[in-house]
């Protein structure tokens, strides 16, 4: 590693620790006032052996980051008058067409089911009340999390880019004609992978182009990313340039170059709720584009309009696909003010946006390869965030 300078101590230590502690593999990239000011890469891609030292363009595993690249495409579509946000979702997906029970919800890690609320028993959702606002704000009323894969994969499952699209075409369609309701759209705030599994459904069909290459033509090349992808090993990417994550019981492999998310493997690894793989440097692009006044990749006001407040329930707070800071259970802790937004990954990874301090981090680990309990990554994401703000804050207040 290079050397740092001595302000950056005690982000590098906090780095260091999480590397024995929380996740064998990390970047961290921190930009302000548009210049790059941290980005170090930490641990190995192979621990046990400790080989394959982590670089600052290997490519993680966003999870659902994704869902990032996935909204700002749909609002491209908007600036294209092709939809809007109130257009109901039904015109755009008919399978979706009927009135639907509310049911139990899934839980996403246990895969058990939830009880439902028991005011709402016997309640039936008319689909055709869902619009994109809903989808983007998850306030649709949908699950947070349903089975895509049926027929089940068998096993060793083979990877997703290897699942005949004729069994992805099915499998979509499954969740569209029976999607699973667990309140009445627009009367409370549930985080849903499933609606924005419909979301890249919809963006394919409103722009007639697969999902990839639409996300390269509206983001990728506007902002000049060059390592963000789905299905890297399909790509040609080595696997010694992605980071591994967890060994999967149902796969029988470690998961290297493969998506973690079982629902976006059984869908061939492409998907609006998770899928794609990207370094630090290319994530940060995209929180660094939410604060210029530029087109790319969409022109400010609509870039304003995806991270206002639309909807509010105890710590979820929410935009359109950005997750916006709240007073308490902030993922990244308090140092960052009310105007910050940013969102999440499963695999360990985040992208956190201050415009008040004109700063963006970028964080992307592999932290399921130590298993799925999220707690030690939970804290470690608000002592990092913290220590990084107190650095900005601190060599802000030492300029003249």
């Amino acid at each position: 590693m290079n050397a740092l300078p001595s302000s950056w101590d005690s982000v590098d230590a906090v780095m260091q620790q999480g590397a024995t502690s929380t996740f064998p593999a990390a970047v961290l990239l921190v930009q302000q006032k548009g210049n790059v000011v941290f980005h170090e890469a930490y641990g190995w891609l192979h621990p046990e052996h400790q080989c394959l030292p982590t670089r600052k363009d290997t490519l993680f595993d966003l999870a659902s980051l994704t869902k990032l690249f996935t909204a700002t495409a749909f609002m491209a579509l908007v600036v294209a008058r092709k939809v809007t946000l109130d257009t109901p979702i039904v015109q755009v997906l008919p399978e979706m067409k009927g009135r639907f029970p509310i049911l139990p919800g899934m839980d996403p890690h246990t895969k058990k089911p939830l009880p439902p609320d028991p005011s709402l028993q016997g309640e039936v959702v008319n689909a055709g009340q869902v619009t994109f606002r809903h989808l983007l704000t998850h306030t649709a009323g949908l699950a947070a999390w349903m089975d895509c894969c049926s027929p089940p994969l068998a096993s060793p499952a083979p990877l997703p880019s290897q699942i005949p699209a004729s069994v992805r075409r099915r499998r979509f369609e499954a969740v569209l004609r029976a999607p699973r309701f667990v309140y009445p759209p627009g009367k409370g705030l549930l985080y849903s992978d499933v609606g924005f599994i419909l979301l890249g459904v919809a963006i394919e069909r409103l722009a007639k182009t697969p999902l990839p290459a639409y996300f390269a033509q509206v983001i990728q090349r506007p902002l000049g990313m060059s390592k963000v992808m789905f299905t890297p090993l399909n790509e040609g990417v080595p696997c010694e340039h992605i980071a591994p994550t967890e060994f999967c019981p149902w796969r029988r492999r470690r998961l290297w170059g493969e998506v973690h998310d079982e629902n976006a493997a059984c869908l061939g690894g492409v998907a609006g709720h998770a899928g794609l793989f990207a370094s630090a440097e290319e994530v940060a692009k995209l929180g660094q584009s939410f604060l210029e006044a530029s087109e790319r990749p969409l022109p400010y006001p609509q870039k304003l309009e995806m991270v206002q407040e639309y909807a509010w329930q105890g710590a979820e707070r929410r935009g359109l696909g950005w997750k916006l800071q709240t007073p308490t259970q902030s993922p990244v802790g308090q140092a960052f003010g009310l105007r910050s937004f940013g969102h999440t990954g499963f695999t360990g990874t985040s992208l956190w946006v201050d415009p008040d301090r004109e700063l963006v981090v970028a964080l992307l680990t592999n932290r399921v390869y130590m298993g799925r309990d999220g707690e030690a990554i939970a804290r470690f994401r608000v002592r990092l965030h913290e220590a990084v703000v107190a650095t900005v804050d601190a060599s802000l207040e030492e300029r003249p």
